[in-house]
């Protein structure tokens, strides 16, 4: 089929703002109808949310992170769809990728708490895993659905939502040819052999996370995740987000962490929740045991300073869309209608309470419910401001188990029944925020290309389902195979929240470093600037910040000089190619998740050593080649923006 757009090539000049939403045009006119439910949509999304999730699974229970699917299944999906089948249209492949990307996000809610639940010797029933994904799944898309007015339409221009603009790209680049779609898979190519040339999971040829003391500075450290994927985010959400993310971990890893190393070194007992004595703490350790409850503070606080700065618009805006969407004629406008949403929600609430597998009192179905939608709003603006990348559910979760716990023991509701009740609502509520960040992605590259919103909301609640089938049995399989805590698997997120809660109902969290972190968010914001962004760079690892401050850069000097019709050709660039870094990255990290785990199952594979090839040069020298190898990236990012394609 041909493009939609015949008279010009891209997304809209105004895709990235410069007119109110409610005047966007998108790729795919409203008034023009093309396949897009269709039975091998569905069936190929559902696949590969099913492959996603499994990878996902092993990935994040072995270091603390998964990879988002949502450009991946892009690329696969044209694959398939244009290049195997020669069918499919732009809005069948951006179905599949809203299913497929499901099975991602659903597994980070799950593995992130679940797991704390084994660590307890509490370990839960496939059925149990089941309920809980399916339920805080579920609850994540349908309380997103009201909120896609808001953030989509009312906020366009205000929140660049990196992951869904980027996918909005390759999907416009796959449906065009071109010169656009070169760059994207120009982008995955070199993403994808840059991850394979550093994972040591493969050639490990130099270091992923270079990093350096400072001298005469204690304990103060600087480093670098030199991945593709977070080069590519920090272009697509600007300079400024960047830079706020890059001034809250410098808060954290150059200001607090020297400060509690110099206060604490001379303590000849360890200070909770440390069980070790500071002086034997290298930053990472120190960052770990008390940064991060500062940076969970801040971002709950930050969160909800963001909720009620938008709360008045988000009224409106909740009235306006429940009001007027389901009766617009426009089919770019419908969402599912609101009966079901609040209908729905309801339900929900009501199972979550009745069902003895949870062991959720009617307090806790309340607070489940309550915290659900505070933290679905909060993410869904986070993604929108720096990416679902950076975005802090473990941070999140944190907030609703402290208060969820702290609930908990007021009402004597405490020993191993509230322990489980408690992680179970923070297992539902993780699942919720995981859940809600990514169809908000998904919304918003709908939005772009002109998807019908009710039909991406249906396959999402339809995923959630599928996915929500196997996790269960993914977590169980690799709890028996290795052992949840084992070397193998450590599973580091869901340590942090097994402490959270036996800290809270056991009385001895460190709630000074939690309200340390809220005020700093609070003083933040009294200077004028946004804390919520702020507030997720001072929960994460500086390591992290500082490949986006890079990608930051890049965009602000292709935005600096020129007119807008060059600075648009050279941005628009620059995504496609960063789309393409970060499916490249994403696509090979699946894959060595994949083969790690076959590794160790097949006899025929666990004679491959990994590294395949080894580090060039140890010490100081690995370093600086993983630097220079990043530049060279950055400079290619950079030099693609430059090649501004004949009109």
């Amino acid at each position: 089929m041909a493009s939609p757009r015949k008279k010009s090539k891209g997304l809209s000049p105004t895709a990235y703002g410069g007119v109110n939403g409610d005047k966007y045009e998108p790729y795919v006119p409203a008034g023009l109808r093309i396949p897009e439910f269709t039975i091998r949509s569905l069936i190929l999304g559902n696949i590969l949310g099913i492959v996603f999730a499994a990878a996902n699974a092993y990935l994040g229970l072995r270091v603390g992170m998964t990879i988002t699917a949502s450009i991946p299944a892009a690329v696969i999906s044209m694959g398939i769809l244009r290049g195997v089948l020669k069918k499919g249209t732009i809005l069948e492949n951006n179905l599949v990728q809203t299913s497929a990307s499901t099975g991602e996000s659903l597994t980070a809610g799950i593995i992130f708490t679940v797991p704390a639940l084994i660590l307890m010797n509490m370990t839960p029933s496939m059925t149990t895993i089941f309920l809980i994904a399916l339920l805080g799944g579920l609850l994540g898309v349908l309380m997103m659905i009201p909120l896609r007015y808001v953030l989509m339409v009312k906020e366009h221009g205000n929140l660049p939502f990196p992951e869904g603009t980027g996918c909005a790209e390759v999907l416009v680049a796959g449906e065009e040819g071109g010169s656009g779609i070169r760059k994207v898979f120009a982008g995955l190519g070199i993403g994808a052999l840059y991850k394979l040339l550093m994972d040591s999971s493969a050639c490990g040829l130099w270091s992923d996370s270079p990093e350096g003391r400072l001298p005469y500075y204690r304990s103060a450290a600087v480093g670098m995740d030199t991945y593709p994927a977070l080069l590519g985010v920090g272009f697509i959400i600007g300079p400024r987000i960047s830079a706020l993310m890059l001034a809250g971990g410098a808060l954290g890893w150059l200001v607090l962490l020297p400060l509690i190393s110099m206060l604490g070194s001379p303590s000849d007992t360890p200070i909770y929740p440390a069980v070790t004595l500071i002086r034997d703490m290298d930053p990472y350790d120190i960052w770990d045991r008390y940064i991060r409850y500062i940076g969970a503070g801040a971002v709950a606080v930050g969160g909800i300073i963001s909720l009620i700065s938008s709360f008045p618009m988000m009224i409106r805006s909740f009235a306006k869309g429940f009001g007027t969407i389901e009766r617009t004629a426009l089919r770019t406008r419908k969402d599912l209608p609101r009966w079901l949403v609040l209908g729905g929600c309801l339900i929900l609430a009501i199972a979550i309470w009745a069902v003895p597998d949870l062991k959720i009192n009617l307090i806790g179905a309340i607070l489940m419910v309550v915290f659900t939608f505070f933290f679905v709003t909060v993410s869904s603006r986070v993604v929108g401001l720096v990416g679902g990348s950076s975005l802090p559910i473990s941070g999140m979760t944190i907030a609703a188990l402290l208060a969820t716990s702290l609930v908990f023991t007021y009402a004597g509701y405490t020993g191993p029944m509230g322990k489980f009740a408690a992680l179970a609502i923070g297992a539902v509520v993780c699942v919720a925020i995981s859940c809600a960040a990514d169809i908000s992605q998904d919304l918003k590259t709908g939005f772009l290309v002109g998807a019908t919103p009710s039909t991406q909301q249906i396959v999402e609640l339809i995923s959630v389902i599928s996915s929500a089938a196997v996790i269960g049995w993914v977590v169980i399989l690799l709890h028996h195979s290795f052992g949840l805590g084992s070397e193998q698997l450590p599973a580091p997120q869901a340590t942090l929240m097994k402490l959270v809660v036996e800290g809270v109902m056991d009385k001895n969290l460190p709630w000074t470093l939690v309200l340390c972190g809220g005020f700093i968010a609070i003083v933040v914001e009294l200077l004028g600037v946004q804390s919520l962004p702020f507030s997720v760079g001072l929960y994460l690892p500086l390591s992290l910040s500082t490949p986006i401050m890079a990608g930051g850069i890049v965009r602000w000097i292709v935005e600096r000089k020129g007119s807008k019709s060059d600075i648009k050709e050279r941005r628009e660039n620059g995504v496609l190619w960063s789309s393409g870094l970060i499916a490249g990255e994403a696509t090979i990290g699946i894959l060595l998740a994949l083969f790690i785990y076959l590794k160790d199952k097949l006899a025929v594979l666990q004679g491959i050593q990994t590294p395949l090839i080894g580090k060039l040069a140890e010490g100081t020298t690995d370093g600086i080649i993983s630097l220079a190898a990043f530049a060279l990236l950055t400079f290619l990012l950079w030099r693609t923006t430059r090649k501004v394609p004949a009109q």
